[in-house]
């Protein structure tokens, strides 16, 4: 039984801390009503133990095995998994591709994990109304080449947009480098099906791109983490594609001077469609990885994109470099067109497994900040790693403040997971103190758990609490997380 099993750890991570475990509210023989749901579904549902190993986790740290998979082929076979789980009163645990980094989609109280991969299906894409119909297992980047083929633009771009989900893109609400200038995936969202827990198929929003006919209730659904509905599929926004693109890539020797180039260019009046920023020992990481010398000895390293019309993103580029080279920076990387932008991200791209190729386990935390407390926030960090003496590497969206903090542990070490925790909670305060937030991309999913209560009034955990109650009164979705 799920309340009996034990969540199993890759390693021991800081951020873990579930507390004891209620038993779920279940039947005698959970397996007897499995095995009755596979006759009902046949095909869709599957029990061998290997298969259930595989769907444990995601990218975090922990991982518990269901008692099944469901891998449906449609909304009606959706609908009947939920409505047999409610009766039954089964644990549902919804996931997309399984890239999420927060533990979104473990089923810690075991029952069915329910995963959309095979929905896989572009429905339509029509230029004439800017609108794609999709199903929620289509990947990111492929959905990406199929609009772009057509003069179209989807602009949200997670860095694991190769392999994730659309569907799990619109439960976690994803991000990426280019939400500074296009906005994140909530933006895109224009209506969604959804199966509820009871079994019951709605239809929210439109394919319009304006729509106030009651409440905007399909975006109710985008960040839920899979809590209050299955997402089956999902009407999204398109926009004509920017003919040309140019990027300039630029090291510095300190990262104030890299925070006060950022400043320069939003007071300049320019809107990059992205801005991103490394410290050094992410820099020093990537260059192990790399090899790439101009990256030998950068303390701080600034991404700045533009994209647009060929004529205005050249004058805008040559623009950004006399802002750039006022504070004086070790060197300047010019990217124009496409092949040569895509080499800079190339790089970019070698940050997180970098850190990675240190042997240390890397804890990831996507806070956000005040984009006027980033020069605060980064000499925060370092009195963070001198105080505690972990690594603390800072890499991500410095245009819109979400800053991806990374606690670099070495669990072999005496203390470390006690000094591990300090940071964190020492973060997380901090961050919230500015008016921050503790997750910008990732979810509140188990990893965040232990500090919902902090980044939540008790009157805002409370109206989470009732629209769960509203639309998933037996609590059989996503049970576990942090409501």
């Amino acid at each position: 039984m799920a309340g009996t099993q034990q969540i199993q750890l890759d390693r021991c991570d800081a951020s873990f801390h579930l507390g004891p475990m209620p038993e779920a509210r279940k039947p005698r023989s959970t397996a007897a009503a499995l095995a009755s749901l596979r006759q009902l579904l046949p095909g869709e549902i599957l029990l061998d133990d290997s298969v259930l190993q595989q769907y444990a986790g995601d990218k975090w740290f922990a991982a518990h095995k269901p008692e099944a998979v469901a891998l449906p082929l449609s909304t009606r076979s959706v609908a009947t998994l939920l409505e047999f789980a409610q009766h039954h009163r089964i644990p549902v645990t919804p996931r997309g591709a399984g890239h999420g980094y927060v533990g979104g989609c473990v089923p810690i109280r075991g029952g069915i994990a329910l995963s959309l991969e095979r929905m896989n299906r572009v429905l339509e894409i029509n230029p004439a109304d800017f609108v794609a119909v999709v199903q929620p297992g289509v990947l990111t980047q492929q959905f990406q080449e199929a609009v772009a083929k057509l003069g179209l633009y989807y602009p949200p771009d997670p860095a694991s947009r190769k392999d994730c989900s659309l569907g799990g893109n619109i439960a976690t609400n994803a991000g990426g480098p280019r939400c500074l200038k296009y906005g994140v995936t909530r933006d895109y969202v224009l209506g969604l099906e959804v199966v509820l827990a009871g079994g019951a198929v709605t239809r929210l929003g439109s394919r319009t791109h304006k729509n106030k006919t009651g409440f905007d209730l399909h975006r109710l659904f985008v960040g839920s983490e899979g809590m209050l509905g299955v997402i089956t599929e999902a009407t999204l926004k398109l926009i004509p594609h920017p003919p040309y693109r140019a990027n300039l890539a630029v090291g510095f020797g300190s990262m104030r001077n890299a925070l006060r180039t950022l400043h320069a260019i939003f007071e300049a009046g320019i809107l990059p469609c992205a801005l991103e920023v490394a410290d050094a020992f992410t820099l020093a990481a990537a260059y192990r990885r790399t090899k790439s010398q101009s990256l030998r000895g950068c303390k701080a390293h600034l991404i700045v994109e533009l994209d647009g019309q060929k004529k205005s993103v050249c004058s805008e580029i040559r623009a950004l470099e006399t802002i750039v080279l006022r504070q004086k920076p070790l060197f300047v990387e010019r990217g124009l067109g496409d092949e040569k932008c895509e080499a800079v991200w190339q790089i970019r791209r070698e940050f997180s497994y970098s850190l990675r190729d240190t042997g240390l386990t890397k804890l990831n935390e996507d806070i956000v900040v005040p984009r006027g407390r980033l020069e605060e926030f980064f000499r925060f960090a370092a009195r963070l790693q001198k105080r505690h003496g972990l690594p603390v590497a800072c890499f991500g969206h410095a245009g819109d403040g979400n800053i991806h903090t990374n606690v670099m542990v070495d669990y072999t070490q005496p203390g470390a997971k006690k000094r591990a925790e300090a940071v964190l909670d020492e973060l997380f305060t901090q961050v919230l103190a500015w008016g921050g937030c503790i997750t910008g991309e990732h979810g509140i999913g188990l990893a965040k758990k232990r500090w919902w209560p902090q980044a939540a009034s008790e009157e805002v955990h409370d109206l989470h609490l009732a629209i769960k109650q509203a639309l998933d009164p037996k609590r059989i979705l996503n049970p576990g997380k942090f409501l």
